[in-house]
């Protein structure tokens, strides 16, 4: 099994109570009342501080995502500190994955610029990128950057085609698209991998989005926000059954999963340690969104919706994370917490019960501090890390949605 660092940046400083307030964390949360300037730069070089940790330490692979205009993920460019640490993996560590999860494709009015930008990380890295095409959040979409719910998902369709074209046309090409119009598209630089980095779709697990990645040959990674104790063998069972329906092999390496994770020396230390934490960063962060930013009318797809009135299971625990407790989101597994064997246990019970391939840990949640975080890193890196890397080995199953590197150097 693939293990990745999952990272994001929140604001670390969030006023106790915050998430009492009929405020939400997204969109229009007020940035004066709340920000001093040292304590945003303390949060920015934190989180650089971490991530190379964890490359430093032996994660297979590092994580960024984007998010617009909130305090929970203060990550407008996620290919900003991927330009970072792509100079960082080649020179320090350059078996290491750079994953942008990625730049949202469904809000963008700059499609060929995002492919450019991929392109560069993929150049600067060696080979090491791979490239998330995630639709886009709702409210960062339609909100954030004002595009019509009913355009997201078109944009999104689009913009991926462009992508691609502009990745791996051999002659430079006129594009008239809805959205987007060029009288030459010619990409320079392109990416190193032939024909193209490998791409992961993030998701919540609707239908649609699933079957689009399956027929597309990308991999699929499951956000497990609202509990995968409640959410997981819905979301999964899902994927599956339409891998099998599409004749595709149930090959683990097709999956990924996002789990929040925390490690003590002991399991009741690790709740006394990280648990007023975890806690606030789910009430303080996703958990105060309105539900309906998620899937303002117009955004999700037919079947989507069609999915979420029939069975609303999919949701979880959203409707309690604004106050849920650290036992409750324990118990629901919105986060794995205790000692080295027992979070390795849970992991590796988890990933086999699903055929999970690729992992991404989230060590740092919410208001956590730098030095707190810095201990849960290594004591994952050097105590769980190597019992899940073994699950899944390359030699049982192709992987073939990760980097490949340089290509071979043809002798001059």
């Amino acid at each position: 099994m693939k293990v990745n660092l999952f990272q994001q940046v929140p604001y670390r400083f969030m006023p106790a109570g915050f998430e009492d307030q009929d405020i939400s964390s997204v969109v229009s949360t007020p940035y004066s009342e709340l920000v001093e300037p040292e304590r945003m730069f303390d949060s920015y070089r934190w989180f650089m501080d971490e991530v190379l940790a964890a490359m430093r330490a032996g994660f297979d692979g590092i994580t960024v995502t984007e998010h617009g205009q909130t305090s929970y993920d203060m990550m407008p460019n996620p290919n900003l500190p991927a330009a970072v640490l792509a100079n960082a993996i080649r020179t320090e560590r350059p078996e290491t994955a750079l994953i942008v999860l990625g730049r949202s494709l469904g809000k963008t009015r700059e499609p060929l610029r995002i492919a450019e930008e991929y392109a560069m990380l993929d150049c600067l890295s060696g080979g090491r990128l791979v490239a998330g095409l995630p639709v886009g959040l709702s409210y960062d979409a339609n909100l954030n950057n004002g595009i019509p719910t009913v355009e997201t998902r078109e944009r999104y369709e689009e913009a991926v085609t462009l992508l691609m074209r502009s990745w791996t046309a051999e002659e430079p090409f006129a594009w008239n698209g809805r959205f987007s119009q060029y009288s030459l598209v010619n990409s320079w630089p392109r990416p190193l991998q032939k024909p193209h980095p490998p791409v992961w779709v993030p998701g919540s697990g609707s239908p649609g989005t699933i079957q689009r990645t399956i027929d597309a040959d990308y991999a699929f990674v499951y956000l497990g926000w609202f509990g995968p104790t409640l959410t997981a063998r819905r979301i999964f069972d899902r994927y599956w059954d339409a891998a099998d329906r599409s004749g595709v092999q149930r090959n683990p390496y097709r999956l990924g999963f996002v789990q929040n994770v925390v490690v003590a020396e002991t399991d009741e230390r690790a709740e006394v340690e990280y648990g007023r934490y975890v806690a606030n960063a789910f009430r303080q962060g996703v958990g105060s969104v309105p539900l309906h930013y998620m899937g303002l009318p117009g955004y999700a797809d037919p079947r989507g919706v069609e999915t979420l009135l029939r069975d609303p299971g999919d949701l979880g625990l959203a409707l309690e994370l604004r106050h849920a407790s650290f036992g409750r989101l324990a118990e629901a597994r919105s986060v794995i917490a205790g000692s080295p064997a027992s979070v390795r246990e849970q992991i590796l019970e988890f990933a086999k019960e699903f055929r999970i391939g690729n992992l991404l840990v989230m060590l740092q949640m919410g208001g956590m501090p730098h030095e707190l975080t810095m201990k849960n890193i290594h004591l994952f890196a050097d105590e769980v890390l190597p019992h899940l890397q073994s699950l899944w080995t390359d030699e049982e199953w192709e992987h073939r949605w990760w980097p490949t590197g340089l290509p071979e150097r043809v002798p001059v």
